[in-house]
């Protein structure tokens, strides 16, 4: 009868962990140079899935997604959420017309003039606030991603989950 429960424990172990791997966290392999320096081609990101139905995003999470009408996957940085105005003007982000530190990119401001062109939503989406279920997303290493700026807002409903691996 020991034998039994011990039995019907391990196989109930075996069941969360599939169901914990498959429906709430996964992982995803970095693939490109995008992320750098937060996140290096190769590594391995802890995705949160079912966050995404309890916590609404943050501006700076770091989201997987898919890109609309493709198979395209992304790891890329929110920087503005439904409602906001934004643009950056000489390598500085605006948000509702106020300046918005980028902490996350200090390091790399040292090291090179400019990371950020200027741009506004404007220009990119023919929209002066991010929409209702969108966001703009930007990769971390400026100069060599493609994101927002090239190809639009991301619907909310097309994010896989936010990136749980401490930066």
């Amino acid at each position: 009868m020991k034998k039994r429960g011990i039995a019907f424990s391990a196989v109930g172990i075996c069941f969360v962990t599939i169901f914990v791997k498959s429906y709430i966290f996964v992982e995803y392999k970095v693939e490109g140079v995008s992320m750098q320096p937060t996140y290096e081609e190769g590594r391995l990101l802890s995705i949160n899935k079912l966050g995404m139905y309890f916590d609404s995003l943050k501006r700076f999470d770091v989201v997987l997604f898919q890109l609309s009408g493709t198979e395209e996957i992304y790891v890329k940085r929110v920087i503005g959420l439904p409602g906001d105005e934004i643009h950056y003007q000489d390598d500085q982000l605006f948000i509702n017309g106020k300046k918005v530190n980028e902490p996350f990119l200090d390091d790399e401001k040292d090291k090179v003039n400019k990371q950020t062109g200027n741009f506004t939503l404007e220009e990119i989406t023919n929209k002066t606030r991010i929409p209702k279920g969108h966001i703009f997303v930007i990769g971390d290493n400026r100069i060599q991603s493609r994101d927002s700026r090239h190809f639009g807002l991301v619907k909310i409903v097309d994010v896989i989950g936010t990136v749980k691996n401490k930066e």
